[in-house]
């Protein structure tokens, strides 16, 4: 956005080449934000699979399905994320942007024109974007902090099957008495199978061990039957990540300002991680080009209004964990059911 509106970007991207990343889930209300960047048409003709909804067994023993076809915007995808994020990069560079892949981010000093170092380039700049993920490590550095609402990881890994005969690419969701699971078909036919409990509540050795988190999914007989028809075995390690819900105070400053997790990240079981990212990364930059327009409140309605969203969402989570009553004595679901 800001490339295409003539400014000189640099992406100092320390990502770094990856085989697999989490976050695969698109819900359909993504598009319009896709169309918005002008790259709806390379994410629909990729490699990515169709998601026709999601099946979930939440708050009864019988499953509920949400069909996206019944929805405006029609399919949501399953990402393979990889692709989906280099799309986007290549995308950046197309407008004109510089990337420099591999690059960590010093900071060294703390008031605009800032100066970086990114990797072995040195660089001064105007206004500076966080987009570090929930470390929100250059806004923190910058007197920003960070509220974390929950203790809530997640344990992930790669399930495969020789057999070829799932075709099953809704989101499919269990609870348990200790958090809840998900699972979802990638594009390249493995599953993501994925575990969401507070850290207190869990041995994280057992889960991180060799097939921990397999041996684990026997407590969530749904997805545990489902494994098994089709003759699924954990392929790969398995991964630990924070999963909780936070955000940035402030999310914006003196010529700086955060997007997407390192403003506000999102509990997994809403879908928002990439809608979220996408969205607030196009509000930074109308808001960066308004305050170069001589508008002094952007700043401060952009913070202002990344809390808002988080503040709506946070009403909802509740409201969606107190629908599971099953386990209502078990610490995980007390911990959220109580405003509920």
């Amino acid at each position: 956005m800001l490339a295409r509106a003539g400014l000189r970007v640099v992406l100092a991207d320390a990502g770094g080449d990856r085989d697999f990343r989490i976050g695969e889930g698109l819900p359909p209300s993504a598009r319009s934000l896709l169309s918005q960047l002008g790259v709806l048409p390379r994410v629909l003709a990729d490699t990515h699979r169709v998601s026709p909804g999601t099946l979930a067994w939440w708050g009864a023993a019988r499953p509920h399905a949400n069909d996206f076809v019944f929805q405006v915007q029609g399919s949501g995808l399953q990402l393979d994320r990889v692709r989906f994020d280099a799309m986007l990069r290549d995308a950046a560079r197309e407008a004109g942007a510089t990337i420099l892949p591999g690059a960590h981010v010093r900071l060294r000093n703390a008031a605009a024109p800032f100066r970086l170092t990114a990797g072995t380039a040195e660089i001064e700049t105007e206004w500076l974007i966080d987009a570090t993920g929930r470390s929100a490590g250059l806004a923190r550095a910058l007197g920003a902090e960070r509220t974390r609402y929950d203790g809530l990881v997640g344990f992930y890994g790669l399930i495969h099957s020789d057999a070829d005969t799932d075709r099953d690419g809704r989101t499919m969701v269990e609870t348990t008495e200790a958090g809840w699971w998900y699972s979802v078909l990638l594009p390249r036919g493995d599953r993501v199978l994925a575990f969401l409990t507070d850290a207190d509540l869990v041995n994280r050795a057992a889960l991180l061990a060799d097939h921990g988190l397999w041996h684990a999914l026997r407590t969530a007989p749904n997805l545990h039957a489902l494994c098994g028809q089709h003759g699924y075995r954990p392929t790969g390690r398995v991964f630990g990540a924070d999963a909780a819900s936070s955000e940035l105070t402030p999310t914006a400053g003196a010529h700086w300002l955060a997007v997407g997790d390192a403003a506000a990240a999102f509990d997994p079981l809403s879908s928002k991680g990439i809608s979220n990212a996408i969205y607030t990364g196009i509000k930074g930059a109308e808001a960066i080009l308004a305050a170069r327009r001589g508008d002094e409140g952007a700043m401060a309605r952009h913070a202002e209004h990344i809390g808002d969203i988080h503040r709506v969402y946070r009403s909802q989570l509740t409201a969606f964990y107190g629908m599971e009553r099953r386990w209502s004595d078990a610490p995980f679901w007390q911990r959220r059911i109580a405003g509920a």
